[in-house]
């Protein structure tokens, strides 16, 4: 998928175009969502005048709503989740008489900043990524309302008692992540300069002291350039040895750095706080390399700060340089506060970013929902319909599996194949008699046989 980067960009330049900075930052919620239950059909027989035995005339149930997740623009932060975890489809009304069918049950659309990872919380696997195209998704299908008794009149049995209930609904506990989308991110001890870089070659206005984890949220910023193309850089919160463990607030920053494309050490190359930079930057690494061996085998680039108040005999950048150039990793003296070279570690970043897939990091699907829920062992029939000169396959367990399934994606379709399979359908297809090329119908569905 495709990332709209112009809108993403417009959005978060507003935003810190007015000088704001998110205060309380939710990046990670756990929720509760179900879609609605199909409504049952009804049971009813005509009574008109002069038809004392009128036939049934139950209507069908309503089908239950679905639940959609949508991309909020307006939002960038999952701080109403705090608030609100239980969100419910509205079900699907009973059907009534005279054929009358009921009511369906309200869809819920549930509104998230781009960029949200949706898990299902359990296994903590990837249901969706909202982000690039993905503006909406169908997350939970609501179940599909019962017939009404007119649909089981036959020949021997014209007076039907039984309706058929609403299928179930669908529920599932969430974990909603918010990753920032942008292009480098920024990492280093506390103190080393980040925010005050931030400020200054982006519109971002972070909030900058001089104690330990003043910034508690990341902080986004848009570089733009006059001569080329510009990109996002998102501030990382100071990290600690232990953050990948869950040290601090490791987890809750680290997360934030797993779409970026190119790392940017920031290091305290005066070592004003007595700490030596270059085990810094392997202490980062190792953290990296901890939570996420694949961020941490991104390009990375060291921006050593603070050259400004290099007092030493010794000469502190050529001791990084020798240590990480020849690993391929470039090194770039800078001072935040006096602006120098800072203007050349942009403009490397610019061509780091040009060399490498202008894709954005978009995390695959890991859980498909329809895939997991248990099929009950109602039973069905495979027979051959010799009149239509096709094989149907019908009962309450395979209706009950294609309401669950969604066979336009390629791994519901997927599913439906594998369910075939698993309960012995296709043997009992083959053992009919079915040749290549042949028709199968199922509840209104019909699919040409293949091997």
């Amino acid at each position: 998928m495709r990332m709209n980067r112009a809108s993403n960009i417009f959005v978060w330049s507003l935003f810190f175009q007015k000088g704001m900075v998110i205060d309380m930052f939710a990046d990670r919620a756990k929720i509760y969502v179900r879609s609605g239950k199909g409504g049952d059909g009804h049971v009813s027989f005509r009574r008109e005048k002069y038809v004392p035995n009128g036939g049934p005339d139950g209507g069908d149930g309503g089908n239950g709503g679905n639940v959609y997740f949508v991309v909020d623009e307006g939002l960038n932060t999952l701080t109403d989740f705090r608030h609100i975890r239980k969100y419910c489809a509205g079900n699907g009304a009973e059907g009534g008489k005279r054929n009358c069918a009921g009511k369906n049950g309200e869809d819920i659309f549930i509104k998230v900043p781009e960029g949200t990872v949706i898990k299902e919380a359990e296994s903590g696997k990837v249901i969706a990524d909202m982000s690039g195209d993905n503006k909406k998704l169908m997350l939970l299908k609501g179940g599909r309302g019962g017939s009404g008794n007119q649909h089981y009149a036959t020949s021997k049995m014209q007076a039907p008692k039984y309706a058929q209930p609403g299928q179930p609904a669908m529920e599932l506990d969430l974990i909603l992540e918010l990753k920032v989308i942008a292009d480098v991110g920024l990492v280093g001890f506390p103190n080393v300069g980040k925010s005050t870089f931030l400020s200054r070659v982006t519109n971002a206005n972070p909030k900058i002291a001089n104690y330990h984890f003043t910034t508690l949220s990341p902080n986004l910023g848009v570089v733009d350039l006059e001569d080329a193309n510009g990109f996002v850089i998102a501030d990382i919160p100071g990290l600690i040895e232990g953050a990948s463990e869950g040290v601090g607030l490791g987890h809750e920053f680290l997360r934030h750095i797993e779409r970026t494309k190119v790392i940017l050490h920031i290091v305290d190359a005066a070592s004003t706080e007595g700490r030596d930079p270059i085990e810094d930057i392997y202490a980062i690494n190792k953290e990296l390399e901890a939570y996420n061996a694949e961020i941490a085998s991104r390009p990375q680039i060291i921006a050593a700060n603070k050259t400004d108040v290099i007092y030493s005999e010794d000469d502190p950048i050529e001791r990084i340089k020798t240590e990480f150039e020849p690993k391929g990793i470039p090194v770039y003296p800078i001072s935040t506060v006096t602006g120098k070279g800072v203007r050349e570690l942009i403009y490397a970043l610019r061509n780091k970013l040009d060399g490498l897939d202008s894709e954005p990091v978009i995390f695959e699907p890991e859980y498909v929902p329809e895939e997991h829920l248990s099929v009950t062992n109602e039973p069905y029939t495979v027979i051959y319909d010799e009149e239509n000169d096709e094989y149907v396959v019908e009962g309450p367990r395979i209706e009950k599996m294609l309401s669950y399934t969604n066979l336009e994606s390629e791994k519901g379709f997927q599913f439906f194949q594998n369910f075939l399979k698993d309960n012995g359908i296709l043997k009992q297809l083959e053992e009919l008699g079915i040749e290549e090329g042949n028709t199968v119908r199922m509840y209104g569905l019909s699919f040409d046989y293949y091997k």
